[in-house]
């Protein structure tokens, strides 16, 4: 129900447990006497990046939000994994999204196997961050495959899909801000200063990393914001054009209309009579027409 994983040299050890089996959960409770309030935490599926410290248990807790592989209708998204140190071991909470979390974890420590347990987190914070670059550059692919499309034809497709990456970057934007803010957290706790400077110092790189992360991620939104914005604009004013254009036409086709209806009176009328009363008729709906369309082009212009 629980995989262990000894590293530096035996000193440190690694327990993976899996977030959704509430049973290996309340093993590992029981083992490792860890509190209630943390285990509420990791089985959080909602909760937020966050850091805290108990000086009591001396259990460190870190709440980290790991990029999705996989996208969720249409758009990648992230979700909280838990990180807890406690008595030289380090404890992993992932679930079925954020498995492959381990894979990077067991490549750091087949690279080093003599680091301690905060230096294999702080190196998988670090992975963990660089994990958000392959979708942010995949996001502003497929937007500038978009703009190409929609240059050609604006059509509903098209601006639903970006909708759908507005949507995913939204989700990443905030993991990467929630990310940089945490790491920033950890210099204020009281274990920093108990850190080593090799561990410090891989602290401050995980937390360099995750601030590029935020300024890319707000780049490619504010990129896709504009764009969208420009498209909208571009949308009104197709729309503009096309009630502009009805309105006029409407206008002309009502002075043959107010035209003939005052010749088609029953009262004794100008031209009544007269062989060429009908051409009258069209001519002087056809000036009134020229008339109208000018004056309105004018009006427009």
């Amino acid at each position: 129900m629980e995989k262990i994983r000894s590293f530096n040299d035996g000193i440190s050890s690694w327990v993976q447990v899996d977030g959704h089996d509430v049973a290996s959960i309340r093993l590992v409770q029981e083992r490792y006497q860890i509190s209630d309030e943390m285990l509420t935490y990791s089985l959080d599926k909602n909760e937020r990046a966050r850091v805290e410290y108990d000086t009591e248990t001396k259990a460190f807790l870190l709440i980290f939000n790991v990029p999705h592989r996989e996208k969720v209708e249409n758009h990648y998204e992230a979700s909280p994994m838990t990180f807890i140190i406690k008595e030289g071991r380090l404890f992993t909470f992932t679930t079925a999204r954020t498995q492959y979390v381990h894979e990077l974890m067991e490549s750091l420590l087949h690279k080093n196997s003599r680091q301690s347990e905060y230096s294999l987190l702080f190196h998988t914070l670090f992975v963990i961050s660089d994990a958000f670059f392959p979708l942010i550059e995949e996001v502003n692919s497929q937007r500038s495959r978009l703009n190409q499309r929609l240059r050609e034809k604006t059509t509903n497709k098209n601006l639903i899909a970006m909708s759908d990456l507005e949507i995913g970057l939204v989700y990443l934007v905030s993991a990467t801000k929630q990310n940089a803010v945490l790491l920033h957290q950890i210099q204020a706790q009281s274990i920093y200063h108990r850190l080593q400077e090799n561990e410090k110092e891989q602290l401050e790189d995980a937390l360099i990393e995750a601030k590029q992360a935020v300024e890319m991620t707000q780049l490619a939104s504010q990129v896709l914001e504009q764009l969208s914005g420009a498209y909208n604009n571009l949308l009104n004013n197709n729309l503009n054009d096309t009630m502009k254009f009805l309105t006029v036409w409407s206008l002309l086709l009502t002075v043959p209309t107010i035209v003939t209806g005052f010749f088609g009176m029953n009262v004794p009328l100008p031209f009544s009579n007269s062989v060429f009363g009908w051409a009258i008729a069209m001519l002087i709906s056809l000036i009134l027409a020229v008339w109208m369309l000018v004056a309105m082009w004018r009006r427009i212009r």
